[in-house]
């Protein structure tokens, strides 16, 4: 079920009914209680992907559960600042969009290996890697974001559909019980309430309207954990054993060590996070109608990478875009960069308080993986829609998205396609969005701009004028 982002400019959509208000719906504020459970919406789409990083990395470094909750709670906290930066700012840093940050999944792989390799000190360790490597990138922001003008159309479509395809698998794993070792993992049970939840949100989405409507996904949330409950299929321990208040306390593991592979890892990851970054930023920007441009990519990208530095600081790992909540986003069709900003604060709030993030920790993962189809799913609906901007049939763009796709797919397609390679290479290689993004960039480059002008007239100055017709309404619906 495609959110449309607008299908005229006699159709208004939610956030944009006349009002006295002449900012644009990015930055308008909403009244407090809508402001608050649309907050709490994106807090519950992005909980499961802040929380599992930790609990990958936690045990794989030797922490025990005590620890393993502690880094977990820190994580929400890093998330929440990570977000307000974003989405609030303050001089050249933050993109200033309803734009979510939290853990990035492209570390986990690395961080593992430096902390089996190095024991009780491998948690430091990766922490000193972050650090550097998020300095390092925040240097690197201004040259990284002047690449946005290699991201027209037939870039952006790509790398967009890339995203929500390279999601959809977690929300599948998620309603199969997200544990792959687990006796009832891909149950009839499990993927039953998926569907179930799936199900409501589809209902929801039908027959509500207003501000309800734009609360399905939560709304679906709630009542899917509700219909769990008696199927036994939420745990209520970690609420018994939260405490009220816990305040992640700085470098609580230890000062931080620097050791020169570990750094070389990170700056790989870093790199890889930036480019998703880039493309998530340009992302959202086509579906709030407020265009990602270079300085809106080198503010986000800086939020970024300062989010990244002061996360280790608090026991938290690396921070990126969320591309779930862009999913939202379209969905709901709320575009308050303040909405967001709620939801950072409700993070923040979650990391000093574990017994509210064990409430949240209440939604069963099929639950979540029910409603992950549809926003997932949104994503990619929206990347389609920007492919059909285009102009496929010229030159040879319809091969440009041919390739991209299908080398974006081949993490997951064939999960161990790459098993032979050195591990370093595998922090791009196993993540199909980067690649996709680097083909499709490279082959842009190669069709349309090297050698002057391509075959498919897609110059750099009409690559603008066609980005620039992109963002006018049409009569197609998605993302």
């Amino acid at each position: 079920m495609a959110a449309e982002p607008r299908l005229s400019k006699d159709v208004p959509a939610p956030d944009e009914i006349p009002e006295q208000d002449p900012k644009h719906p990015v930055d308008r504020t909403l009244p407090p209680f809508k402001m608050f459970t649309s907050g709490l919406q994106h807090v519950a789409a992005m909980y499961a992907g802040v929380v599992a990083p930790p609990m990958i990395v936690g045990p794989a470094v030797g922490l025990n559960a005590r620890d393993t909750a502690f880094l977990m709670g820190a994580s929400l906290f890093t998330a929440g600042i990570a977000t307000l930066l974003q989405t609030i700012g303050f001089w050249k840093v933050g993109a200033r969009l309803p734009f979510v940050n939290g853990v990035s999944f492209a570390g986990v792989t690395p961080m593992v290996a430096i902390g089996r390799e190095r024991g009780a000190e491998g948690i430091t360790v990766i922490f000193g890697a972050i650090i550097v490597a998020s300095v390092l990138g925040f240097v690197l922001t201004p040259y990284f974001s002047r690449l946005v003008r290699f991201f027209p159309p037939v870039v952006t479509g790509t790398v967009i559909t890339l995203i929500g395809v390279s999601l959809l698998p977690v929300a599948f794993n998620w309603s199969q019980g997200g544990d792959p070792t687990a006796d009832g993992y891909g149950s009839m049970k499990n993927i039953g309430m998926a569907g179930l939840t799936l199900l409501i949100v589809l209902v929801l989405r039908k027959v509500l309207r207003g501000f309800l409507q734009q609360i399905a996904i939560l709304l679906g949330l709630v009542v899917g954990t509700v219909v769990a409950v008696p199927m036994n299929m939420t745990d209520f321990d970690a609420i018994k054993d939260a405490g009220l208040v816990g305040f992640p306390t700085p470098f609580h593991f230890g000062a931080p060590q620097f050791e020169i592979a570990a750094i070389i890892s990170m700056c790989i990851v870093m790199l890889v996070c930036m480019t998703e970054s880039t493309a998530d930023m340009l992302a959202l920007g086509r579906i709030v109608d407020r265009p990602a441009d270079e300085r809106v990519i080198e503010g986000g990208l800086r939020a970024d990478t300062l989010g990244s530095a002061i996360s280790p600081l608090f026991n938290g790992f690396m921070c990126s875009a969320f591309a779930q909540n862009i999913g939202l986003v379209a969905m709901t069709k709320v575009r308050s960069r303040f909405v967001v900003a709620a939801g950072g604060g409700i993070l923040v709030l979650l990391g000093l308080c574990p017994v509210l993030a064990s409430v949240i920790a209440l939604v069963p993962l099929p639950v979540l993986g029910g409603a992950g189809i549809v926003l997932f799913g949104s994503v990619a609906a929206s990347g389609i829609q920007t492919l059909a901007t285009a102009a496929l049939e010229k030159g040879e763009n319809a091969l440009i998205v041919a390739a991209s796709v299908g080398i974006g797919l081949i993490p997951i397609a064939a999960p161990e396609f790459y098993h032979a390679f050195p591990k370093d290479l595998l922090v791009v290689l196993d993540s199909g969005i980067s690649t996709g993004c680097v083909v499709a960039i490279v082959l842009n480059l190669a069709f349309n701009h090297w050698g002057g002008k391509g075959s498919s007239g897609t110059s750099e100055g009409e690559g603008a004028a066609a980005a620039e017709a992109d963002r006018s309404p049409t009569p197609a619906a998605p993302h």
